[in-house]
């Protein structure tokens, strides 16, 4: 198997300094099918000793907004050109079905046109009333410099573009170091960037470990944001790092994610039936991989028990394969470190009191369910507290935890009751009750009656140790700027504050 050029600096494609290489596996059934450089903390020094060249010399940072955006939209073009190719190349490399490859394709293309719609529309800064006439004040946008990107393998190429877009649309340059275990689809991304026209030096991707080559981002001195999604424990690493040059940091660091069920919204054979469906969608979606995921339902005591029993019937139901087979509605997890996770988390709940509905095992191979895959069944588990390891840590697997509350303000109490706060539903009828329940969850994202949308157009991140900053939205464009202020003394005259 040929060694793929993966690290890409100043225009060219290259092997690691090193020579190093790494097999990117298969999650279905944990067999090599590319080989790509594993690069070294040498080679995120060339990478960002060339998107400084490009920030202090080159043209990106000053070409015309217009432009900008012009190659942001035919950078979302060709992704729609190549859409079955790299939804299928997301799919084998972080194990998701086909049509939730294909589906990240569609929203990072949306991504890019979002943001050269959102520069496109502005003015040339915001007039600020200095009181007088014989000023002019103005506060101006302008880009940070040299971004450093950190992306996670649960969405390499969604999380890569919420980063990538906004950073380009600002005149940025930047350097991304995707998950080394899921590196492919952005690859494939900044091949696109280059293909659309992007100068040499703007876009510049280094393959490898954490350790190196991210450490390396947080800590150099010559960049001036760096902006991670990943785990806690890293992102808390990254931020140390990155506080001895005091450069700008942006952190999506996950959730433990409450989907609150009262009993009115399942008084009808339709709402309770769409609140079971959504409830499945909430958990299990990517096998439960998702920084939003909704593993923890807090349903109304009088509708619990008939809502888990047949929460649990679909949940065992759901069709487990290899993401490219036809009919599969769940994939593998991304790795065996992923499966060993999960497994420590449902034992552990089980030890701790949990009652298993469902799941809670590896299941029987089969043709499109190798043995050597890294499968887990849907697991549904009951009689759960906030005690319990997998009802406070962020599992990251296919496991949906159950609590039960009887009061609105005991609803409230235990979605709030985590040390996260990225993301969080509420179903109900009542109307009033959905807009306080909005209000008093502390979480970056609300959903009423729905789980999992989201909208370009709306800042995403959250609260508590979920991160600091947003992406997304203007706030997410904002992120990759700093502001300036130009003050203007349009009739200068002395100030005589010294009398000499």
């Amino acid at each position: 198997m040929s060694v793929q050029q993966t690290i890409h600096v100043d225009g060219e494609w290259r092997t690691a300094a090193s020579g190093a290489t790494r097999e990117i596996l298969d999650p279905a059934d944990a067999k090599p099918f590319a080989v790509v450089a594993e690069g070294d903390a040498s080679d995120a020094d060339a990478a960002i000793a060339a998107a400084r060249k490009a920030f202090d010399h080159g043209t990106w940072p000053d070409t015309p907004v217009a432009e900008r955006a012009a190659l942001l939209r035919r950078v979302a073009d060709l992704l729609v050109r190549d859409r079955e190719k790299i939804g299928l190349l997301e799919s084998r490399d972080a194990g998701k079905t086909l049509e939730e490859g294909r589906v990240d394709v569609d929203c990072v293309a949306d991504a890019f046109r979002y943001f050269a719609d959102l520069v496109i529309g502005e003015g040339a800064g915001r007039v600020v009333d200095a009181g007088t006439d014989t000023v002019h004040s103005v506060v101006v946008h302008e880009p940070v410099g040299v971004c450093a990107m950190i992306t996670p393998w649960n969405y390499p190429l969604l999380q890569a573009s919420w980063k990538i877009a906004p950073a380009l649309a600002a005149g940025n340059t930047f350097v991304i170091k995707p998950s080394e275990i899921t590196p492919l689809t952005t690859v494939a991304l900044i091949e696109l960037l280059v293909e659309a026209g992007l100068p040499a030096g703007v876009a510049n991707i280094v393959t490898g470990p954490g350790h190196s080559v991210g450490a390396r981002f947080a800590e150099h001195p010559d960049v001036d944001l760096i902006s991670f999604t990943g785990g806690l424990l890293s992102g808390t690493k990254v931020a140390q790092a990155a506080a001895v040059t005091v450069k700008k940091v942006a952190l999506e660091l996950g959730g433990k994610n409450p989907n609150v069920v009262f009993a009115d919204a399942c008084a009808t054979e339709e709402g309770f039936d769409t609140a079971v469906d959504q409830a499945l969608n909430a958990a299990f979606i990517h096998s439960g991989q998702v920084c939003s995921a909704g593993g923890r339902l807090i349903i109304e005591e009088s509708v619990r028990d008939r809502f888990v029993a047949e929460l649990a019937v679909r949940a065992s139901k759901i069709k487990l394969g290899r993401g490219t087979a036809e009919g599969v509605e769940c994939g593998p997890l991304v790795s065996q470190q992923q499966l060993d996770k999960t497994e420590y988390y449902v034992d552990t709940a089980l030890e701790e009191g949990a009652k298993l509905l469902t799941g809670g095992k590896r299941p029987e191979p089969s043709d499109i369910r190798p043995a050597e895959g890294y499968f887990y069944e849907p697991t549904v588990l009951d009689n759960c507290h906030r005690g319990m390891r997998a009802v406070r840590e962020e599992v990251f697997g296919p496991v949906l935890t159950v609590e039960t509350f009887t009061t609105e303000d005991e609803a409230v109490a235990l979605a709030n009751d985590t040390e996260y706060g990225l993301a969080g539903a509420v179903w109900t009828s009542d109307s009033g009750r959905a807009r306080r329940m909005a209000r008093r969850m502390r979480h970056g994202t609300i959903w009423i009656n729905d789980f999992h949308p989201y909208l370009p157009q709306a800042e995403w991140g959250g609260f508590g140790k979920s991160g600091v900053g947003r992406e997304l939205g203007p706030a997410g464009l904002a992120e990759y700027r700093e502001s300036k202020h130009v003050y203007e003394n349009l009739a200068p005259q002395p100030v005589r504050w010294f009398t000499g």
